[in-house]
């Protein structure tokens, strides 16, 4: 049995076959979400086996028929019974959430400096920037552009101010309140943009 080179674009072929009764644009759409989501995930997590990451995201045919839910087509490509399309469900997790969880995690990791603090903190982040990467509610793009500035600079600048800094510790005042303000704002644009 030949086995593929390519995992992903195997993975994400696989996805487009099945769902194949999607609008173009909105199958593109998927296809681009979940790229960008095994690309981040892989970006997070390097120490993960790729296999283990496109298994957590689940069936390949699971998840073009949970877009074809929501699409409020059928197998066919036709809309649902009663004529009409439905309006399509937004994502279970309320936008506000994945927002929360990343603006959260620095104060949260500030006030309790000791372990666990930063183990939640960074729990947190990677859950919420999980959450934005898998939502409904934006744009690639935009997922992207929030996931940069809210997840990974944050991160970056951190880890590069205690690096930095001499061995007693030096004021992580000022830069965390700096990456909170960042974050922050990234948040607030965040929710200015999301589709309602």
């Amino acid at each position: 049995m030949k086995t593929s080179a390519d995992p992903v674009r195997d993975y994400l072929s696989a996805v487009e076959r099945e769902a194949s009764a999607l609008p173009a644009d909105r199958r593109q759409e998927l296809l681009a979400d979940l790229a960008e989501h095994i690309e981040v995930t892989r970006a997070e997590r390097p120490e993960a086996a790729l296999g283990e990451i496109l298994a957590e995201l689940g069936d390949p045919r699971a998840i073009a028929a949970t877009a074809l839910a929501e699409a409020g087509t059928g197998a066919a490509g036709a809309p649902a019974a009663g004529g009409a399309a439905p309006a399509p469900r937004r994502g279970k997790v309320h936008p506000l959430v994945p927002l929360l969880m990343i603006v959260l995690s620095l104060p949260f990791v500030m006030v309790l400096s000791e372990q666990p603090g930063p183990l939640f903190g960074g729990l947190f982040r990677i859950v919420g920037a999980v959450l934005l990467c898998t939502s409904v509610h934006w744009t690639a793009v935009q997922k992207t552009t929030g996931v940069l500035l809210t997840a990974v600079l944050p991160s970056v600048v951190i880890a590069t101010w205690n690096l930095s800094s001499d061995a007693s510790g030096g004021p992580v005042l000022l830069p965390n309140l700096v990456m909170l303000a960042l974050m922050s704002a990234a948040a607030a644009w965040l929710w200015k943009v999301r589709r309602a």
